[in-house]
Formats: C-alpha cells, sequence, structure tokens
C-alpha cells in the first residue's frame, strides 16, 4: 500500500486494467529470439553505432570539447544550439533531398510540434485513422478541425475533401508511408495526386517505419516513389531502423523557421546533446557503408515468402509483419508459446488495438538468422491453423 495520498480514480483504472489482465508492467528480462525491437538494422544490437561513437568520445576528449558532448546545456534558442546541430540538419537535408531538416528530440516531439503548430483554426485535418498515437495527440492540440478517413481508404478522404474543402483554407492530409500497426504502406502516388490537384492540401507523410528499409540507401517510401518534393513535411524517426534517438523534419526552409519560432516541443525542451547528435550523424553514414540493408532485404523476403499463405497475416513488404488473432484470450496463449520457445515479439491487445483485431507484430532485422525466423514460423503456423488456440 503506497503512503502518498491520491485520487481514488487511478487505483480504480488499474484495478481495472488488472482485472482484465491487461496490465502493463516494465520488464527487465526479455526472450533472445528477437522479433520485437525496432532496430532493424542491428545498428544497435550489433554495436557498429558503438564502435564509431567510442572514437567520437574519444576525439572530443582530445581536443576538450566535452561542454555539451553528454549534455546541451539548454534548448536550441537559448545555449544548446552549435554548429555540429547545423550541419548534421544540413546533411539530412540533402540525403533527404529537401529544402531544410529541424531535429528534433524523438518522433514524438516531431509529431506534436508540427501539428500542434501549422494547422491553425480555419484549417482542415484529415488523417488516417491508423496514424500513430504522437500523430493523434498533436492533432488534439491543434485548433484545427480534424476526421479521420477510413485506413488507406481513397474514396474515404475524397468525399472528406469534397464536402468540407470550401469550408476550409487549407487542408492537411496526414499519413504513415509504412504503418507501425500492420506494416502496410499508404497509397502514396494516389495522394500525391490528390493533394497536387488544389493549391490548398497538403501532404504530410511519417517516414518513421520507412527510412533504412525503403529507398536508395534507405531514405524511405517517398524516395522509392519519387515523391520526396511533393510532400509537404517528412518525418524522418531515428528510434527505429536507425537504432539510436532523436527525429528531423524535412521541407521548406519556411517550415523550418516557422516550427522554430511556433513550435512549443521544439523550442521549450533542452537540446540533445551532441552525443545524440554524432549518433544520428554515423547512424546515416552506416546506411550508407554498410550491407545491413541487403541482409535486412533478404530476410523480409523470406520471411514473406514463407508467411504468405498462412491466415490471418497482413501482407507487407516492410520489416514489419502482424499475425491478427481475434481476441485477448488468444493473444495471451500465443504470448505464452512464444515465449516458451524464447521468441521475443510484441503482442498487441485490446485496447491499444480495437476489441477483435488483437494481433501480434513481428519485427524483422538483419540480425535475424534463418533458423530464428524458421522457428518462429513453425509455431506461428500452428496458430494460424487454429491446432494451438484449440488447445
Amino acid at each position: 500500500m503506497s503512503l502518498y495520498h491520491q485520487p481514488t480514480h487511478l487505483l480504480k483504472a488499474l484495478a481495472e486494467r488488472q482485472q482484465n489482465g491487461l496490465l502493463r508492467k516494465l520488464s527487465l528480462s526479455t526472450p533472445e529470439i528477437d522479433f520485437c525491437c525496432n532496430d532493424y538494422l542491428g545498428f544497435s544490437k550489433l554495436g557498429l553505432l558503438e564502435t564509431k561513437l567510442q572514437t567520437t568520445v574519444n576525439i572530443a576528449k582530445s581536443l576538450e570539447e566535452k561542454r555539451n558532448f553528454f549534455g546541451a546545456t539548454g534548448s536550441r534558442l537559448i545555449s544548446g544550439n552549435s554548429q555540429l546541430i547545423d550541419e548534421t540538419e544540413k546533411q539530412i537535408a540533402m540525403f533527404h533531398h529537401g529544402e531544410s531538416a529541424l531535429i528534433f528530440n524523438s518522433g514524438y516531439d516531431a509529431n506534436v510540434g508540427l501539428m500542434s503548430s501549422v494547422p491553425q483554426k480555419t484549417d482542415l485535418i484529415l488523417y488516417d485513422e491508423y496514424v500513430h498515437a504522437s500523430i493523434l495527440d498533436g492533432i488534439r492540440l491543434s485548433y484545427a478541425t480534424h476526421y479521420k478517413f477510413k485506413h488507406n481508404d481513397i474514396e474515404s478522404l475524397e468525399e472528406l475533401i469534397h464536402r468540407h474543402q470550401k469550408n476550409f483554407d487549407n487542408i492537411f492530409v496526414v499519413v504513415e508511408s509504412v504503418y507501425a500497426l500492420d506494416g502496410d504502406s499508404s497509397p502514396l502516388i494516389e495522394l500525391v495526386d490528390i493533394c497536387q490537384a488544389s493549391k490548398n492540401i497538403f501532404l504530410i507523410v511519417d517516414e518513421a517505419h520507412a527510412i533504412g528499409v525503403f529507398g536508395k540507401q534507405g531514405r524511405g517510401l517517398c524516395n522509392a516513389l519519387s515523391i520526396e518534393k511533393k510532400c509537404f513535411a517528412r518525418i524522418y524517426t531515428y528510434g527505429k531502423a536507425m537504432g539510436c534517438h532523436g527525429a528531423a523534419i524535412v521541407g521548406s526552409e519556411i517550415l523550418r523557421d516557422y516550427l522554430i519560432n511556433f513550435s512549443r516541443s521544439f523550442i521549450y525542451t533542452t537540446a540533445l546533446p551532441h552525443y545524440s547528435i554524432e549518433a544520428i550523424k554515423h547512424a546515416y553514414q552506416l546506411l550508407i557503408e554498410t550491407d545491413e540493408k541487403d541482409k535486412l532485404q533478404t530476410n523480409i523476403a523470406y520471411f514473406y515468402s514463407r508467411s504468405n499463405s498462412l491466415r490471418n497475416f497482413v501482407k507487407s513488404q516492410s520489416a514489419v509483419h502482424t499475425m491478427h488473432v481475434g481476441s485477448n484470450d488468444a493473444a495471451l496463449k500465443i504470448e505464452k508459446e512464444l515465449k516458451g520457445q524464447n521468441i521475443h515479439a510484441r503482442i498487441m491487445k485490446s485496447p491499444v488495438v480495437k476489441p477483435g483485431t488483437e494481433r501480434v507484430r513481428f519485427s524483422i532485422h538483419s540480425f535475424n538468422t534463418r533458423n530464428e525466423i524458421d522457428q518462429l514460423l513453425d509455431l506461428v503456423s500452428k496458430f494460424s491453423t487454429g491446432k494451438l488456440l484449440a488447445i
């Protein structure tokens, strides 16, 4: 029993979660076979970033450049800015064929900062129903009107545009290029055509799960489809395939200047330390220098070929694959079986997802072995046929 005086609804909410078997807890131990983490290219797990950064740390110490290395000392607008950050942002913009880039402390901060500041009261936000929680939180902080459209449904989006376009100054269409929920991709070519047909419709694409996986040297799905310059803003998150931390919004110089002046999650937070900026810079170098992307694509293709015939799998060419299981009880059974085989995967139960859409998400990595993939799919195939769920 806690010694603190606290509102009763906290205890009630936790008790309900506990009763329904949905109470989240932090764990220090995880199964050894990894189909869960976001480190798709293994830059963190394989020690590739550590090796590069260790050299950087030693250089910084020898040159006595330690002032901002592990602590930025303030926000970018106070004392946290530096030539290193500016140069890294220019490199990011160049790599992603953008006019400018602005680094945020995380993908969450980037999405909240963009969506809460750019759309105005006289604007409309139309977003795919499966967009990430960070986008939703940013939208809720905005004064703009907002509606969701059915997942990857062009007709649903067009119907909302036709119904509301005349009532608003601007429309912002917000999607993920690759969705974290199921690993499926947005119909980006069709979305670009819709947005390009009107001067006041702007496309925002979150590339969190596409960078490092798609495009030349891992530039993302917008690069693979040659639509980079047709997007108003693109968000690149580094906590996924890049194996480090932070994010950047790529767009015009005007957008960058606007965010510096009006994005609260940029203005009112301590900047990333130089160590994190160096990690981002070196992660981009690893995209170019290593063959981890090729290894990842080989594993994705093998996983896809073996899982394609299984029931309840969402078709995906990304690093994210999911199997829908339909109930929390089924999800718990699968979680138990996976742990018994020393396999770590992401179990997604309601209320995290809608009841009836419970699923298991598998993240494929460059470092997964063929034997690990076979072991996983041999087990999963039994669930797909219903053999283990009936036990």
